[in-house]
């Protein structure tokens, strides 16, 4: 693939987890959480996207949700789980998707907050329709994911190269 040709990442918070007697790492999905993976993946779907690579953080409810998702597209992409990414800030996030091997050219960011919301926002420096208000109105709830997009290497992937494309997240 040429780098010239447009990626996509999606920046896709974890679903709604729990809060059982367990560390941090290991909190699995509350039921609301299980359900709204599940139309997350959906939606993930319907954006037509043939995605490359997953890079998902180790941590238990970010692990199922991305199980649940997956499950709803049409192809599985490749599924790194990246302990990086687990409470990872905007800055250390980019330094992870710059490793990124340039035949990937659709890329799903399985993570937490404030790092992902954080992220699509210092990724976007421009935005197509009333993606970035949508965005801004209802933050990043669980289970939100915001799509971008940009050209070039991953390794010129940095603050304010992408455009919001589409932003989405679960119905209260």
């Amino acid at each position: 693939m040429s780098v010239a040709e447009p990626r996509r990442i999606v920046l896709f918070r974890h679903a709604k987890a729990d809060w059982p007697q367990v560390t941090d790492h290991e909190r699995p999905l509350a039921e609301r959480g299980r359900k709204d993976a599940a139309v997350a993946g959906r939606r993930l779907a319907d954006t037509g996207v043939p995605f490359d690579l997953t890079l998902c953080s180790t941590a238990a409810r970010t692990r199922e949700t991305w199980k649940l998702a997956v499950h709803e597209l049409p192809q599985r992409p490749k599924t790194v789980y990246e302990e990086r990414v687990y409470e990872a800030s905007p800055g250390e996030l980019i330094a992870v998707l710059n490793e990124t091997p340039d035949d990937v050219r659709n890329l799903i960011l399985v993570g937490h907050n404030p790092g992902i919301q954080g992220l699509a926002e210092v990724l976007s420096g421009s935005a197509e329709g009333d993606a970035r208000e949508r965005m801004s109105r209802r933050g990043f709830p669980a289970a939100a994911f915001a799509l971008v997009s940009f050209e070039g290497s991953w390794k010129t992937l940095e603050p304010g190269v992408a455009t919001l494309l589409d932003y989405w997240a679960p119905s209260e």
